[in-house]
């Protein structure tokens, strides 16, 4: 069986602890000896930290430049095609990803990940005009995609059980500084050196990390999961599932920018590529939350999806209906990158381990709460400081349940399936942000919100459009909330002798 086709149940359960599996670096359960920055380990830390640490700093200070960006270029009526480029191209990039990890090992598809990373924002800081940004963009989303899921084997194959819940709160803290300071920086490198040095000036720090951690990665994680069985043949099925469903997402991107008739056609178009792409490439199961490995992938969605949808619209929402200013709704979030990556660290406590399940279940539950505690701001009488607080909580639990997704992945994934099974959990993660955007904008342009937009450039409140607002954030926190229950069903089954 392919590696990159669905599971069963049976499968699924057999794979509770990847210690009791054939594996040329399984690590066995009971080895609690060492740390992420031992020697062993010190320098692919180091080296793989840094990357996520590039790839934040990335994603903060280039969103900053790209209106500047799109107004010089003439293309603002592009602007949403050059992030929808970057997010149909890394699904596939995904796909391609865990296929080349289980076959070849991680390495190619880190190295060449970042080459492209680079050459994408290379291209987008000397493009002439829109189309060439936006094409920047598609490259620098394929090298984005093959990076992410290469490094979740890396992590796998390199680190011992115990070891990964380190990891994986170190990758959420590099997310801490990016977001308070990359926006800043971004902000004074556009207005002082232009625009353009924000995207050419970040290929030259790719350097750094690949070279520290290539020599690692090529030591303790390169090669086939099993050296000693033949090459499986590149799965061209799973690779026209995954040009599915980037087109079908980039249909359904393109029809939601209007709400016209007419956008109903790329709308179906998208639905009709989605559907049997998404059943292909998510283990079986999966819509149906069974124990283990379905409801992992499942709640990574979820929770993903719901979050940041709703967190899309926290700024307008202070802005349009409280008359708040463009920076303070901004900075009404900061401090959840804090809380967020103190989340990711309690789950990464050694004391926490028998208990991991309760504890996502309860970062759902703070997720829930604080999506559905952020409108109250539309009542006048409520202060505005509570979507800071709601919102810090909120980020606790989403820290402790995406890194714990991450560990549960690694824990139900045989070696050989550690790359497919990264794939679909990024796919399940970028794919349901989407959707749910998608939603929540169509449910907030149906109630007028569109309108409310025009407050943001006079900073003065509208105070006529709360229901649109309550339209996104309710039926997110509904999300969230089904996203708890999911949580109960992540331990699998054991197989019974």
């Amino acid at each position: 069986m392919s590696a990159l086709e669905p599971r069963d149940a049976g499968a699924d359960a057999a794979a509770t602890d990847i210690a009791d599996l054939p594996g040329p670096r399984a690590a066995a359960h009971d080895d609690t000896k060492g740390s992420v920055l031992d020697g062993d380990h010190r320098a692919l830390s180091i080296g793989i930290v840094s990357v996520v640490l590039l790839i934040a700093f990335e994603a903060t200070a280039v969103g900053t430049a790209m209106p500047v960006a799109a107004r010089e270029l003439n293309g603002v009526s592009l602007y949403a095609f050059a992030f929808s480029a970057y997010f149909t191209t890394s699904l596939f990039g995904m796909v391609l990803a865990g296929q080349w990890s289980d076959r070849r090992g991680p390495l190619g598809s880190l190295a060449t990940g970042m080459t492209a990373f680079a050459a994408g924002l290379l291209l987008s800081g000397t493009a002439g005009g829109m189309l060439m940004f936006i094409l920047g963009r598609a490259v620098q989303g394929l090298g984005g995609g093959l990076v992410i899921v290469a490094l979740y084997v890396i992590v796998s194959r390199a680190y011992e059980e115990h070891l990964r819940p380190a990891i994986m709160a170190a990758f959420a803290a590099s997310w801490v500084v990016p977001s308070v300071v990359g926006p800043l920086a971004s902000g004074t490198i556009t207005e002082h050196l232009g625009w353009r040095w924000v995207f050419v000036g970040i290929p030259a720090l790719v350097v750094l990390p690949l070279a520290l951690a290539l020599p690692a990665i090529r030591r303790t994680a390169s090669g086939p999961a099993d050296p000693e069985a033949p090459v499986a043949p590149w799965d061209r099925r799973q690779i026209g599932l995954a040009l599915a469903i980037s087109a079908g997402a980039g249909l359904l991107q393109y029809a939601g920018q209007e709400l016209r008739w007419l956008s109903l056609l790329p709308a179906a178009a998208g639905v009709a590529l989605l559907v049997p792409a998404i059943r292909g490439l998510l283990p079986r199961g999966t819509s149906r939350a069974e124990r283990g490995l379905p409801s992992v992938i499942l709640l990574r969605g979820i929770a993903a999806g719901s979050f940041i949808a709703a967190e899309s619209f926290v700024p307008l929402m202070l802005v349009t209906q409280r008359g708040l200013s463009v920076t303070l709704a901004g900075l009404s979030l900061a401090v959840g990158g804090l809380t967020w990556a103190l989340g990711s660290w309690i789950q990464s406590r050694p004391w926490t381990e028998p208990y991991r399940e309760r504890l996502v279940v309860a970062g759902m539950v703070l997720v829930a709460l604080a999506i559905a505690a952020a409108p109250s701001v539309l009542i006048t009488a409520v202060p505005v400081w509570v979507v800071a607080v709601a919102w810090a909580f909120g980020c606790l639990g989403m820290g402790a349940v995406i890194a714990s997704t991450s560990v549960l992945l690694m824990k139900l994934s045989a070696p050989e399936e550690a790359g497919a099974n990264s794939a679909a959990l990024q796919i399940s993660d970028g794919l349901s942000n989407v959707l749910l955007l998608a939603a929540g904008g169509a449910a907030f342009a149906a109630l007028g919100g569109g309108a409310a937009g025009h407050a943001v450039s006079s900073h003065a409140a509208t105070g006529s459009h709360p229901a649109a607002f309550a339209a996104v954030f309710l039926p997110m926190a509904g999300v969230a909330a089904v996203g708890a229950w999911v949580a109960t069903r992540l331990e699998a089954e054991r197989v019974q002798g």
